[in-house]
This record gives structure tokens, sequence and C-alpha cells, in this order.
């Protein structure tokens, strides 16, 4: 669902004339805001029509991501408490996505082994070949997005954002333009926003 319900952003003038009426309104701020807006959504709603097109929900694509070692290329299970912390959603939210995903194939739920009381939901080899297929696709979705900005104007974008999310330091962060191709990075930097669908 978009955040900014407008086709067009007002111009820069009508934002300043509002001020008359509206004295606390910051023209640059709003300007700024409404743009991240319009980008957040325009990202969004790409990645969404990508996993469309692949029967797959941003939801249901980032409890797949959270449950794929992206760095090993294998599957890591995790209980559902694990997945809402991951996701940043309610363990609701994950039940009901974890059941479509099992009712198509993609995940299955198992008692583990350690302790009969936790469940942990695991990622099926249909599931692994389903990521697999969709992956490059989405990696090289998001690389048709960025190609506008060179590497420099994505560092201080991703530093700014940060910033704007109150995030303290996004130092850790390391841009590779030169990454093999089906390279994959951190957990959190490549799954879509996650939705209950």
């Amino acid at each position: 669902m978009p955040l900014l319900m407008l086709k067009d952003l007002p111009r820069y003038e009508c934002i300043l004339e509002a001020v008359r009426l509206h004295p606390d309104l910051d023209p640059s701020a709003c300007e700024a805001y409404l743009n991240l807006l319009r980008a957040g959504d325009e990202a969004y709603r790409r990645s969404e029509v990508f996993l469309n097109e692949h029967n797959m929900s941003p939801g249901r694509f980032t409890v797949m991501m959270l449950l794929y070692d992206k760095i090993g290329g294998k599957p890591v299970p995790q209980t559902p408490a694990d997945l809402a912390e991951k996701a940043g959603v309610t363990r609701a939210t994950v039940t009901g996505l974890v059941d479509t995903l099992e009712r198509d194939g993609l995940v299955t739920r198992e008692h583990d082994s350690g302790d009969r009381r936790m469940m942990l939901i695991h990622l099926t080899p249909k599931g692994h070949s389903a990521l697999q297929e969709i992956l490059p696709g989405h990696f090289k979705q998001m690389a048709a997005q960025m190609a506008p900005l060179s590497e420099h104007e994505r560092t201080t974008l991703v530093r700014l954002l940060n910033k704007v999310a109150g995030i303290p330091s996004a130092a850790h962060i390391v841009v590779h333009s030169a990454a093999p191709e089906g390279a994959a990075h951190a957990a959190g930097d490549i799954a879509a926003p996650i939705t209950s669908k």
C-alpha cells in the first residue's frame, strides 16, 4: 500500500504559499519528506510487481529470505518468534505468512529436536529452489533501480537515509560495485519490506 497518496507532488512554490496559512511548515523539509515517500513507494511498487510475477508477496519473500543463509547459500531454520523479531512484525503476521508458505510446500514446521516445545520453520527444497529462481531477477531489479546513481551517490544516499531514520552510523555498510554475479550480502539488505499477504 502506498505511503503517499498523490500522483503528482505539489510544486515548491505551492508549498511556500502554504507557509502563510501554516507557519510551522518547513518548506524544504516538506519537499524532502514528500520526495522520500514517493521514492519509497516507487521502490516498493517495483519490487512488488516483480515478486507478483513469481507468485510471491513481499511478506512471503521476506520470511523465505530470513530462512536462507545468504553467505552459505543454504537454509537456516528459525522459530516463529525469531522471524517476527527480525521482520519487525507480530507473531500473528508471521503465522499467517508461514501458513501460506507451508500450504504451497515452500516451508515446513517441525519440532526442535533439542526442545520439543519449540517449533522451527524450515525452508523446503522447493522453497530453496524458488529462491534460487527469484533472486537473480530480484538483484537485477534492485540494481536497475539504483543505476542512475554513481557509487558515490549511492553511498551518500545510504548515509542520508540512515541519518533521517535515526540510525546512528552506517559506517559498517560497504558498497561492492564489482561483486560477482549472484553474490549475496548480509541478511537484512536484500529482502523486500514485509506485509501480511
